[in-house]
């Protein structure tokens, strides 16, 4: 592991801890870590590189001294990598309140944003979701209001899961109504809002989370590779009593999908097992066995619909045959795990 020295300055406890996981997103990054030196708290930023192939840790060195760069041997995975972040600031899994003396907490950030590379903050964005935490001392983590790059709105908060969730994902209802809330996991989503309001938690592009409720839920659950570790987070920070809001006045771009898109095909199997994970750790053994169920039906219609599509010549071959390598590693996660 690769670890870029800062001066002692930049390591001093600052009210706000920045990390970032970087993967091949050189360009997008430079331009996150550029919007971030309008803030007018003070940071300290650390980039979590999961061994880029790319640039990225030459141009974090060469253009951005003040920015903590950890670089890895490996892809460790986002919750994981987000880990070592969090590790060094000095966070760890099995603290609690009481154990954690008062000259370490002192030490520690009063706030943590988890942001994804392929952001770019507005200005006054980070300054509003900490005045909201700093207001509301029940509130554990805030999210802002995620744009798009042409500035349309981007949906940011989301309903944990249902199995109508898991039902209109895969059938045909919830692909003739994209905009209800009930359409799939993706579309489980709080509709766009004015007012900062209460919801079951944001998306994880960018989270701010206060510096009390770590010791309480502990770090993320590292068993996820990518996806759903925020999903997991933020049910252990409801069910530990704390609220969950977005702030809209708090505004971040985000382009989507920058690291994900690289291996699309097996992406679509993480998330599916991702998922998995999650409901077998927080929901009924007969709600994952539905879940379960509806999901692979659903994947077989979509089999057959792929095949029809190939034979109509409306596919590649290749196009053909990525479609079910995709389809059919989710069939057999569902099956075995």
């Amino acid at each position: 592991m690769y670890e870029q020295s800062v001066s002692k300055e930049a390591l001093t406890s600052p009210k706000v801890a920045v990390i970032i996981v970087s993967y091949n997103t050189s360009a997008l990054l430079c331009g996150c870590l550029r919007s971030l030196q309008d803030v007018t708290l003070p940071l300290r930023i650390l980039v979590v590189d999961n061994a880029s192939k790319d640039d990225t840790v030459d141009l974090v060195q060469a253009y951005f001294r003040d920015v903590q760069l950890i670089g890895l041997g490996k892809n460790v995975g986002f919750a994981a990598a987000n880990n070592i972040g969090l590790r060094e600031c000095g966070f760890s899994d099995g603290q609690t309140p009481e154990s954690t003396s008062l000259s370490s907490q002192s030490a520690l950030p009063e706030f943590v944003l988890l942001l994804n590379p392929d952001t770019t903050v507005h200005p006054g964005a980070i300054e509003a979701l900490v005045a909201f935490l700093q207001a509301h001392p029940r509130v554990g983590l805030v999210g802002p209001q995620l744009l798009n790059p042409d500035g349309t709105w981007q949906p940011a908060a989301f309903r944990f899961p249902t199995l109508l969730m898991s039902l209109f994902e895969v059938f045909p209802p919830g692909e003739c109504l994209p905009g209800r809330w009930y359409n799939s996991w993706a579309h489980g989503r709080y509709p766009q809002t004015p007012t900062p309001s209460p919801i079951d938690h944001p998306l994880g592009a960018c989270m701010l989370v206060r510096r009390e409720v770590l010791p309480q839920v502990g770090l993320l659950d590292e068993r996820y590779f990518i996806y759903c570790e925020e999903l997991d987070w933020c049910w252990r920070i409801r069910q530990a009593g704390w609220a969950i809001w977005q702030v809209p006045q708090a505004q971040v771009t985000h382009v989507g999908g920058a690291a994900t898109n690289q291996v699309h095909e097996q992406m679509f199997g993480a998330l599916h097992q991702s998922r998995l994970i999650f409901l077998q750790r927080h929901y009924a053994p007969n709600f994952v066995r539905a879940h379960r169920l509806i999901t692979f039906i659903g994947l077989l219609r979509k089999i057959f619909q792929t095949w029809a599509a190939f034979r109509r010549q409306q596919l590649t071959y290749s196009a053909f045959q990525a479609q079910l390598r995709a389809y059919s590693k989710v069939l057999a996660i569902l099956v075995v795990a």
